[in-house]
């Protein structure tokens, strides 16, 4: 087993990053499903040009909640990463990004979401430990567990994991025990990741649309499939009064739907 220090100069750096990350905690969630997206993206584009040799296979990213050791999952099968590009993209990258972060905003109460690549250390905001268990595509790669406290020391060492792709455990606060609640997850899931483009499945059911109408062109469309889509949206509502596709490829892409709802007085 390897141990070490992330290389950060300020002290107690996550007390600043549970405070200062971002103004809702519950984004935690979206940044760690958004990077397993990501690295199942990658690696299905590594698989379109013939840089990844095995299949695919199933490419479902799994939410899942052990109440009892108050711990959630967040695992995919995507890219996964060596030990070294753990150091690097966990040790040095994104605590460099964490090091910029604290000297900016120590001293505000700023919402800075998307602006320092600190995503997954946002999941510091809601545990008091994390791990991660995660197997590299590549061939002959062996599987490795990062595991840190909230402290700037973290340990690595090898792992049991067989398969391909990164396995995120949170043992979550006490001040955060929402987050081992379903309806609670449930509902974040349904709010920041119904439409993502890879299935992601929790409490064993597939709860977003990785291939919603706006993705397809009009003539792939029956009249059903707009109602269907608008329902998604809008669960409750009456029926659309009438919907636009339009969609422009160029000077840009763009992808838009506009559907009226009935209402009581009708143009």
């Amino acid at each position: 087993m390897e141990t070490g220090q992330i290389n950060v100069k300020t002290e107690n750096i996550f007390p600043i990053i549970k405070k200062f990350l971002y103004s809702d905690h519950e984004i935690f969630l979206r940044e760690l499903v958004a990077n397993a997206v990501d690295a199942t993206q990658k690696l299905k584009g590594l698989a379109s040009i013939g840089e990844m040799k095995d299949e695919l296979g199933d490419t479902t990213i799994e939410i899942s909640i052990d109440e009892k050791e108050k711990t959630l999952t967040v695992s995919d099968k995507g890219l996964g990463m060596t030990d070294e590009e753990v150091k690097k993209y966990i040790n040095q990258i994104a605590f460099s990004s964490a090091q910029e972060f604290v000297e900016k905003f120590k001293d505000e109460n700023a919402n800075i979401i998307g602006k320092f690549g600190l995503g997954f250390y946002s999941a510091f905001m809601v545990s008091d430990k994390a791990d991660v268990i995660t197997k590299s595509y590549k061939p002959d790669s062996k599987a490795v567990k990062w595991s840190c406290d909230g402290s700037p020391e973290y340990s690595l060492d090898e792992a049991p994991r067989k398969e391909r792709g990164t396995e995120v455990i949170l043992y979550i606060n006490e001040d955060s025990k929402e987050f081992l609640e379903k309806n609670r997850i449930q509902s974040l899931l349904e709010k920041y990741c119904k439409f993502l483009s890879v299935e992601i499945k929790f409490d064993g059911k597939i709860i977003n649309n990785p291939s919603p109408a706006w993705t397809k062109k009009p003539s792939e469309l029956t009249p059903q499939n707009y109602q269907d889509f608008y329902k998604e949206l809008y669960l409750f509502s009456e029926a659309p009064l009438f919907w636009i596709h339009l969609n422009v490829d160029y000077p840009f892409n763009l992808h838009w739907h506009f559907v009226l709802p009935e209402t009581e007085g009708r143009l």
